[in-house]
């Protein structure tokens, strides 16, 4: 995914983001009723003034933490860049262990994206966020705060990629737009699968360009560790080898016929999920 990087262009999609899916923040306790006092007995020559009931002291509800799905990651993902480095944690807690460090830019220099699952706001009221986590080990999920992430935007599109049958099923708003055959990784360098999403858009101008005429990074890792740029899995063009598609051409990224890679270009954004399927 390196080569001929500083010649493209960044393709960052904007989306108003869509309402949030709600979970509910649980079941409310429910309250047991007092019984009805009793009043003292009536004697012979006047009534004995009601007694009051005694004050009845009941526990008060436990407040549950209110989380919000934001994502299903088919129809709807939301995702943002960050705007500080922070500690991702393993729980929504600020004494949770820490298992990685938000980071502001990607491999390429270009802002980081992060794919986000859900918001839960603690007994402090503070708001956390559940995100997925670029980088290896790939499919790590963490917590952050609200504050370290810009606005939250969202993408309608799913991104389908079968190894199996090296086929790409692209979908708007859960509805088949688009089909096409593509290469993956070859048996010594196996394209991961798993949950990811776009975290580049490349714009190639020059057919000469081995990627033309569009590229994406995702957030899924190669087996290859010593790779340039990391390892990072994209999505693009044939490397001028068209008659290898569908096949098993490459170290892990995944290629498509020119005129496939250009129509995706066209419509996904940053922030789309990439499902790899065996």
């Amino acid at each position: 995914m390196s080569a001929g990087r500083r010649q493209l262009a960044l393709v960052v999609g904007a989306g108003a983001l869509a309402h949030a899916l709600v979970l509910g923040a649980g079941a409310a306790i429910a309250s047991t009723p007092a019984h009805s006092p009793r009043t003292a007995a009536e004697t012979t020559t006047q009534p004995a003034p009601t007694t009051q009931p005694a004050p009845t002291t009941q526990p008060a509800p436990t407040k549950q933490p209110a989380r919000v799905v934001l994502s299903n990651e088919r129809t709807v993902t939301a995702w943002a860049h960050p705007v500080e480095e922070v500690g991702i944690r393993t729980r929504p807690l600020a004494s949770s262990r820490t298992i990685a460090r938000t980071r502001l830019a990607t491999e390429d220099g270009f802002p980081e994206v992060y794919l986000l699952l859900s918001t839960l706001t603690d007994a402090h009221g503070r708001v956390w966020v559940q995100m997925r986590i670029p980088g290896r080990p790939n499919g790590r999920i963490g917590w952050i705060p609200q504050e370290a992430l810009g606005e939250f935007q969202v993408s309608h599109w799913l991104i389908q990629i079968n190894l199996g049958q090296r086929r790409l099923k692209a979908y708007y708003k859960g509805k088949l737009r688009r089909t096409v055959p593509v290469g993956v990784g070859k048996p010594s360098s196996p394209t991961p699968p798993g949950n990811f999403w776009i975290r580049e858009g490349f714009r190639v101008s020059s057919r000469s360009n081995p990627y033309w005429p569009y590229a994406f990074g995702t957030s899924d890792y190669s087996t290859l560790t010593d790779w340039p740029g990391g390892g990072v899995v994209g999505i693009h063009g044939d490397l001028g080898q068209p008659q290898l598609i569908p096949g098993a051409p490459s170290h892990g990224c995944v290629r498509l016929h020119s005129q496939d890679i250009a129509w995706l270009g066209a419509h996904v954004t940053v922030g789309t999920p990439v499902h790899i399927v065996r």
